[in-house]
């Protein structure tokens, strides 16, 4: 496994994470990759061939991703790049009508998941001496809107953690010259299934997420220490 070559991505059956699956591929990257459906891991499997991993992880079991972490490292090292994109949106609704369980499993995976995965993978990068951690964060993570305050709350969270654990990556670059960096960075507004759900029709203004990770990969992979702890927006 060639260290430089190896990405980890989360949330990977559809919409944005999909489309990164894809390009990251064709940039030459060994992927590994997760997501709830097993039927949808199978798919990738299939399409993408034997020298990635698609495995279905629940994100709201944390033994479930302690165990897929692990079973990443022992099969193909330590990623040079983890980006944590999985995320759900809760129905529109006022906070005070946002069902108990929704909520629960929102945070669950919106930023649970997002510590789960840092804490059981990002020790191996910090062994190989460098690595970069994009956890997506979104619009909402830097501003607000009614009827989404449970997603709001996530991804201010997300920039936060972030932030904060970039306070604590070692400052000294890698020998390959990358660093380390962790990043929040907003995707911007894209046609996906979450758009849908609290845009509607209006979703269908905006370009769709093959479009996206065809200009938002190649700047991701100029990513390196100088941007570590900055809010980031992908471009277009």
């Amino acid at each position: 496994m060639n260290f430089d070559k190896h990405v980890v991505i989360t949330g990977a059956s559809k919409g944005l994470g999909r489309a990164m699956v894809r390009e990251f591929i064709a940039a030459g990257f060994s992927v590994t990759a997760c997501a709830r459906s097993e039927a949808a891991m199978q798919e990738m499997q299939h399409d993408f061939g034997e020298q990635h991993r698609f495995d279905a992880v629940d994100l709201a079991q944390p033994a479930e991703i302690e165990t897929w972490c692990r079973n990443t490292i022992e099969a193909a090292g330590a990623p040079a790049i983890l980006i944590n994109n999985a995320s759900v949106i809760n129905r529109n609704a006022p906070l005070w009508k946002v069902p108990v369980s929704e909520f629960l499993t929102l945070t669950d995976i919106n930023l649970n998941a997002v510590f789960l995965t840092t804490k059981y993978l990002l020790p191996s990068m910090l062994e190989a001496g460098e690595g970069i951690v994009i956890n997506l964060s979104s619009g909402w993570g830097r501003s607000v809107s009614s009827d989404v305050a449970p997603y709001c709350a996530s991804k201010w969270a997300i920039e936060g953690l972030t932030k904060a654990l970039a306070e604590e990556l070692p400052r000294s670059s890698g020998s390959k010259g990358k660093g380390f960096a962790a990043v929040p960075l907003n995707p911007g507004i894209i046609n996906t299934d979450m758009l849908q759900s609290c845009f509607g029709e209006s979703a269908n203004a905006y370009g769709d997420a093959t479009a996206w990770a065809k200009t938002a990969v190649p700047y991701i992979l100029q990513i390196d220490a100088k941007d570590n702890g900055k809010s980031l927006t992908a471009p277009g």
